[in-house]
């Protein structure tokens, strides 16, 4: 994708794609998203290759880079962003016609994502949600074709990159078996800081290579994914908290909404917040945000 972007550019010279396997890629019995976990394991395979000078960029999936970067990078570029929901899949078809409230109570879901945990539990305490582990097809299997589990909450943005069809109720899982398809609302149940888009990391220090790629920019994602990381890093560094976020522009453009939940580590209530300002000053909005969640 973009490869394509710079193609479409008429950029002169040829462009080369080297495929590297993160942790995050060979490790699929890693527990991310808990207190302890490296949240650099999608990227920091890419951050050396970057150090080496053996790559020029880094593409990754936002969702997987963490709020702080080290100062020796720097990131340049977002692609438009794709459909930011989770996207709810269930064993049984009629299940999901309504979302989470058409499964039975005792049913039981399956999620890697804290936040998405804390969401089921707080729209629907009587499911019971257990970890899992694997790629999107193996997710699906265990759901449609085992039965192991009765549900599952995966991202549209992935589902639609990997080619899966979510234009009706139901999902052909990768053995043949039909599933029910619900497209959660992203303003009930928020999605990740920078679900859905597609960014590229640079050595901070390359003006040239950041001049080649601020050409493919898609200035309304990256002044979204901007507050919503800024927010990330008004929460502090390294913090496990799961965290949603739901932004949108409006007046053209030139303005911002973000709203948050952020739900407590140790069980207690979950804390929302709504904020909006100017587009271009994502930290502001972060702050705002921050005050109304810690007045």
């Amino acid at each position: 994708m973009v490869r394509s972007a710079l193609e479409s550019t008429g950029l002169v010279g040829e462009i080369v794609t080297e495929i590297i396997a993160t942790t995050g890629d060979k490790r699929l019995d890693l527990r991310l998203g808990v207190p302890g976990a490296d949240k650099a394991v999608f990227i920091k395979e890419l951050e050396e290759a970057l150090l080496a000078g053996t790559i020029d960029a880094a593409v990754h999936s936002l969702k997987d880079v963490p709020g702080e970067l080290d100062p020796a990078f720097a990131l340049v570029a977002t692609l438009p962003r794709a459909p930011i929901e989770d996207v709810l899949v269930t064993r049984d078809p009629a299940h999901a016609v309504k979302g989470l409230a058409s499964l039975p109570d005792g049913a039981v879901v399956a999620t890697s994502s804290v936040r998405r945990s804390k969401l089921i539990q707080q729209f629907r305490p009587g499911l019971r949600v257990v970890e899992i582990r694997g790629n999107v097809p193996t997710r699906l299997n265990k759901v449609a074709a085992t039965g192991e589990f009765d549900a599952t909450i995966l991202a549209r943005a992935g589902l639609q990159r990997l080619g899966f069809d979510l234009s009706g109720s139901t999902l052909t899982a990768p053995g043949g078996q039909v599933a029910g398809l619900s497209i959660l609302n992203p303003r009930e149940f928020l999605p990740a800081a920078g679900q859905g888009a597609i960014v590229v990391e640079i050595r901070s220090a390359d003006t040239e290579i950041a001049e080649i790629f601020g050409r493919i920019n898609d200035v309304s994602t990256w002044n979204r994914i901007q507050a919503e990381r800024a927010w990330l890093r008004v929460l502090g560094a390294g913090c496990q908290t799961p965290v949603g976020v739901f932004s949108e522009t409006f007046d053209d453009g030139r303005r911002l909404r973000v709203s948050t939940v952020v739900f407590d580590e140790d069980g207690g209530e979950s804390r929302t917040a709504i904020a909006e300002g100017e587009a271009t000053a994502p930290e502001e909005i972060a702050r705002e945000l921050k005050r109304q969640i810690d007045p």
